[in-house]
């Protein structure tokens, strides 16, 4: 037996909530695994990856500074810099557009598990061993939202969502939106941030999304 194959495999994990990460970390021990790298966020673990050379790296999809998508770009970025690197991401919700970009690439070592799911020792036992030999593990919700999407990108959003989407088109701001539909803007900033997830619609620094989502807004109602 070779010494790669006695050895306990090593994780690093990145979760910004501490009873959460002490958790998977009792987990990973009562699995037989060593988790030798623990962080709060996606920059901390990705300072450190080069040194610690781990064979899985476990990352929540949104971490500080802005909760969104932290994990993913984390999870890109760890796989150019180490094509064989397993990578699990845990997601408190379904996030298609996420998974879908993860797996994109179509290479083996990824997966996507809602937290729930990491409950089951077995189940989270049995998704590090998978991930770690270069198989593709995916949570059965994340699943049926991949399976789910349509051609036309409008089909996923609310009837919410599309009532904002529609008074977006009209040129309103998301006060004006509150206003109208006597929800909160916070309210609004929410669907807002979900529609551009379900179109796709990344924050590149140069587009604007918010015109590029009434475009397709407006396609659609042209082509319908």
């Amino acid at each position: 037996m070779t010494d790669a194959a006695r050895r306990p495999l090593r994780i690093v994990l990145a979760e910004d909530s501490v009873l959460l990460r002490e958790g998977l970390v009792r987990l990973f021990d009562e699995a037989g695994f060593e988790t030798v790298g623990s962080y709060g966020d996606a920059d901390a673990l990705l300072a450190e990856i080069d040194a610690i050379a781990p064979d899985l790296a476990v990352l929540d999809v949104r971490m500080p500074p802005t909760y969104r998508d932290e994990g993913v770009r984390a999870a890109i970025e760890l796989r150019r810099r180490h094509p064989k690197l397993g990578v699990l991401l845990l997601s408190q919700y379904v996030e298609g557009t996420y998974a879908h970009e993860l797996l994109s690439s179509g290479e083996g070592g990824m997966g996507y598990l809602l937290k729930d799911r990491v409950a089951s020792l077995d189940e989270l036992e049995d998704a590090v061993q998978r991930v770690s030999e270069g198989g593709t593990v995916l949570d059965p919700q994340v699943v049926r939202e991949l399976l789910s999407r349509r051609s036309d990108p409008l089909e996923s959003l609310t009837p919410r969502e599309r009532e904002v989407m529609a008074l977006m088109a009209e040129g309103r701001t998301n006060a004006g939106i509150a206003k109208e539909l006597f929800i909160g803007v916070g309210a609004v900033e929410k669907n807002v941030t979900s529609i551009f997830q379900k179109l796709g619609l990344e924050d590149s620094g140069t587009d604007h999304r918010r015109v590029l989502a009434v475009l397709t807004w407006l396609q659609h109602e042209v082509s319908g």
